[in-house]
């Protein structure tokens, strides 16, 4: 039983992350081709940039259809020519992963070929673990080369964190804890994570904000103890009060500090009430030493100990504690 709930939850984990990731690339696409293609920035018109519907393929090899979700239109930049670009996350390792991105590309060149002058097929792998993926396919016959594929790829566990957290491109942030790093980096790499949110708010809306944060979400897991820690350092640093630095964490951190901040406001609002019951025997004390009651007496009244009412004498006449 237990077996078929991970299941199911890993199910769940890789569709959210799945959709997530779509989205992201939906979004930021430039901001993508920028961060990790730099070459291609120039080749491109991102002013006519628009996803086409999900288009079924049929791998005959395999014998499966598969949807392509992140199929996108745009020209090329030194003319009216359109271009496709196939962008494929790859989460998990295949060995046959990249014949089945020649597959893809044939499909699309042999459906796209007279409409567009350019295919681009670039892989995501976004994959915790496994050796380099290779991105080739090539066919010799003797010293004779049939077929030469290479296709854009992008291996995000193989790419140092520390490259991109002085960049204002918000896909770096949203992957920057898919890149690689050590346990002992974690918690740096976090903090870094964190800074760029709060500097990202001065470039993106609300939503594009929270997109890119729930993609980061995807990637952290909460520790209430060391998260405090880094918030401090946060507010010290960007000198923020603490309810607008929550408004930028991520869910599962909001949700975290929320309830500890429910639970602080209850904590006060028992301080206060026990502080202002205080205040209130303090006065009363105060007005029967106006009426000539001696301390005992009150304490008497009051039902309270002599020291108490000491106290809260001098809390009622604070000039004479100066």
């Amino acid at each position: 039983m237990k077996a078929i709930q991970d299941q199911e939850e890993q199910l769940r984990s890789e569709v959210s992350h799945d959709e997530a990731f779509k989205k992201l690339l939906e979004v930021f696409f430039k901001e993508f081709i920028e961060l990790f293609f730099p070459q291609l920035m120039s080749l491109l018109d991102f002013g006519h940039a628009r996803f086409l519907m999900q288009e079924l393929l049929v791998d005959i090899v395999g014998e499966q259809s598969r949807s392509l979700d992140l199929l996108l239109e745009t020209k090329s930049a030194d003319s009216s020519a359109f271009v496709l670009v196939h962008l494929e996350p790859q989460s998990y390792r295949d060995p046959q992963f990249h014949e089945r991105m020649f597959i893809y590309y044939s499909r699309l060149f042999e459906r796209h070929r007279t409409q567009h002058k350019l295919i681009i097929p670039i892989a995501i792998f976004t994959a915790d673990e496994g050796s380099e993926e290779p991105d080739k396919l090539v066919s010799i016959a003797g010293d004779h080369e049939i077929l030469r594929f290479h296709f854009f790829k992008i291996e995000l566990r193989r790419l140092s964190w520390r490259r991109f957290v002085d960049s204002a491109n918000p896909v770096a942030a949203a992957l920057l804890a898919k890149m690689g790093y050590n346990k002992k980096e974690k918690r740096e790499m976090r903090l870094h994570y964190l800074r760029m949110l709060l500097k990202l708010r001065n470039q993106l809306d609300e939503a594009r904000l929270q997109l890119v944060m729930s993609v980061g979400d995807l990637y952290f897991k909460p520790d209430k103890a060391e998260d405090r820690q880094l918030l401090d350092l946060l507010a010290e640093e960007f000198g923020e009060e603490e309810a607008e630095l929550l408004e930028l964490m991520p869910a599962w951190k909001r949700w975290g500090y929320e309830e500890g901040l429910e639970e602080g406001l209850q904590q006060g609002m028992e301080k206060g009430v026990e502080k202002g019951l205080m205040l209130g025997k303090a006065d009363m004390v105060q007005k029967l030493l106006n009426k000539g009651f001696q301390e005992d007496d009150i304490a008497d009244m009051l039902d309270i100990p002599l020291s108490e009412v000491d106290e809260m004498a001098k809390i009622s006449r604070p000039s004479e504690n100066k």
